[in-house]
């Protein structure tokens, strides 16, 4: 995806110089940006039925008192120290774990970005306003494009975090009940 900056000055204003050409872009993204979304919370739903699983294999009860709102990167926390507990005691550490974990939070930052993006807000480019920066160097708008090859790729992201994910659980459920 490609970024831009802009400097804001005295409003929050975005250009759109042909919004004929913008509303096609839309069009053309919307499905993909739902497909983001509903792969996505498939992703979620494995990641807790993964950590119920961990708490007891008996019920799903015990795990779900605890994620009960539980924001989606502190479940890939919690997952992550459980499971880093589970290698030391094992003394054994799961090929691709840290890459697992490493697609896990960034599925997340990219949900969140298409998410909260201000799609009414998108130029004729594809640039999409999603954050107003704030530092000692004064206020920046920033804007990111994302095409459809982009979001296509998110796609892809969560389906390979959610197979690894899989097969991750797999391993460590060979692991646990080798003998």
């Amino acid at each position: 995806m490609k970024q831009k900056k802009k400097i804001f000055e005295q409003h929050l204003y975005h250009e759109i110089e042909d919004e004929d050409k913008a509303e096609e872009y839309l069009d053309n993204s919307l499905p993909l940006i739902g497909l983001v979304v509903m792969y996505f919370n498939g992703l979620e739903k494995s990641l807790d039925s993964i950590i119920c699983q961990m708490f007891t294999d008996r019920t799903d009860a015990t795990g779900l008192i605890v994620l009960h709102k539980m924001s989606y990167s502190t479940k890939v926390d919690l997952f992550k120290r459980f499971s880093d507990e589970f290698h030391l005691c094992c003394e054994n550490k799961i090929e691709e774990f840290e890459n697992l974990i490493s697609n896990l939070k960034e599925t997340g930052r990219l949900r969140n970005l298409v998410v909260h993006a201000d799609w009414e807000n998108t130029d004729d480019d594809g640039y999409t306003y999603v954050n107003l920066r704030i530092s000692t160097n004064g206020m920046e708008q920033e804007y990111l494009q994302f095409s459809e090859d982009s979001l296509k790729e998110i796609i892809e992201l969560i389906f390979t975090s959610r197979q690894q994910l899989g097969n991750y659980w797999d391993k460590r459920n060979e692991e646990l009940y080798k003998n």
